[in-house]
């Protein structure tokens, strides 16, 4: 009676035991990488999370495309890399008293065109000090944000609209399409080794890896101008589990 009932309790402590470290260990895969700092482009600040510190630095830089933030703390959960998470829900934001695309001031003529966009008419001795501003606190923002030279800036966008890899066609210098995939879900490269790599794969892809004529002010030709491998991987708002997909096939590429 007494080993019997023994047993019984035995059991019952192993079967505890077992269902709180399950809870756990769920628990904790579920977990957003904590914030280890933060980081910032004038008014415009950045939290950095990561379980693990390494020279791979992922961007999200537009505040209404959700399923890229999800899709970079999905990612962050199981490889090495450094998350860059802005702190917005719009995708423009303030900025002096008007609003700026904060993917199209990473260089003089981009800062200028989404200033004049977003307000048309300035006071005369106006714009060129906002500008001057601008100039100086992307400066700082790169030298924090940019890996070293053996590092990758892997930003992760959605497009809701009608921008499509095609849009990307005029700027690029290689391209591997694939029929089967649709033309909102493409990967942009920078780098020719990359592209090679990710091109044998199922996925859109484009080798960017020449200035263009006209610099728009997004992050991917700032990397280009800087020496910095840059990855851009686009799939449309909503495609989440696509985007994850998308993600791990390009650091498995890479690693081989």
């Amino acid at each position: 009676m007494f080993l019997h009932r023994y047993k019984f309790l035995k059991n019952k402590l192993i079967f505890f035991i077992f269902n709180v470290v399950s809870v756990f260990c769920m628990n904790n895969q579920n977990a957003e990488p904590p914030i280890k700092g933060a980081i910032s482009f004038g008014d415009i600040s950045f939290d950095i999370r990561y379980n693990k510190d390494s020279n791979r630095h992922y961007i999200w830089i537009h505040g209404d495309e959700k399923t890229a933030k999800m899709a970079i703390m999905n990612h962050l959960k199981f490889y090495p890399g450094k998350g860059f998470f802005i702190n917005s829900q719009d995708r423009e934001v303030n900025y002096l008293d008007t609003k700026i695309d904060p993917n199209r001031i990473f260089s003089r003529s981009g800062s200028f065109k989404t200033l004049k966009k977003f307000k048309p008419e300035w006071a005369p001795g106006t714009l060129k000090p906002a500008l001057d501003k601008l100039d100086t606190q992307r400066e700082k923002f790169l030298e924090n944000f940019f890996p070293d030279s053996t590092g990758l800036v892997i930003a992760v966008h959605n497009n809701s609209r009608g921008y499509n890899v095609k849009d990307e066609l005029k700027f690029s210098t290689k391209v591997s399409l694939n029929s089967k995939q649709s033309s909102k879900d493409f990967i942009i490269c920078t780098h020719d080794g990359d592209f090679e790599k990710i091109a044998v794969g199922p996925y859109n892809v484009v080798l960017q890896d020449k200035l263009p004529s006209k610099d728009n002010g997004s992050l991917s030709w700032a990397a280009l101008r800087n020496g910095i491998r840059y990855i851009n991987v686009e799939t449309r708002l909503g495609w989440r589990t696509k985007q994850e997909k998308m993600l791990e096939f390009i650091i498995k590429s890479l690693d081989q």
